[in-house]
């Protein structure tokens, strides 16, 4: 399963507009600071909401394909980097998401949503396989705890402190449970 939205152009992981898209610019200010005219913009996205669509259906795709090549990996670790990607991803993409549920029906949204549950899912069942994670963690727990994490973080400068509180999470996903179920 995809996310829906439209694609980026030939050579989209380095277009220059996609490192500029933010969910409150206009496409004429993504061209701006693009340093494009907005015409090149106009050509390949009929509005903001469809770039944006595009801009974050690649992202979640690359994480995807790290989430792919991660199954070769000890599944603790591959279960670890992965989370800190998505922790990178919910940061940076803050905002993103939620103006393409604004802006559009929010089918790309529910797919995009899914596609990163689907990915969670796949490692976190590794891991619990292995009998390293906890049985009764789910992927949308993980999934709530990261996006918690880079929301209470997204205005602390403290250095190192998203990267903590994701170490604590993991932690707790690999104790013991405190209390029964």
């Amino acid at each position: 399963m995809e996310c829906s939205g439209g694609d980026l152009p030939p050579g989209r992981p380095s277009s220059p507009w996609a490192e500029k898209a933010t969910p409150g610019a206009s496409l004429n200010e993504i061209a701006r600071r693009a340093g494009v005219g907005p015409g090149t913009l106009y050509r390949h996205f009929p509005d903001r909401s469809a770039l944006l669509s595009a801009v974050l259906t690649d992202r979640i795709e690359t994480l995807g394909r790290q989430a792919e090549r991660l199954l070769s990996e000890d599944a603790d670790d591959a279960l670890e980097q992965w989370l800190q990607a998505f922790l990178v991803h919910a940061r940076v993409n803050q905002g993103m998401g939620s103006a393409l549920l604004a802006e559009s029906a929010g089918e790309s949204g529910r797919d995009c949503h899914r596609r990163i549950l689907d990915m969670a899912t796949g490692l976190l069942a590794r891991a619990q396989q292995h009998g390293t994670a906890r049985a009764d963690v789910t992927a949308d727990d993980l999934l709530h705890l990261v996006i918690g994490i880079a929301l209470s973080t997204a205005q602390d400068e403290q250095t190192g402190r998203p990267e903590f509180l994701l170490d604590l999470a993991l932690d707790a996903v690999h104790g013991t449970p405190r209390r029964k179920a």
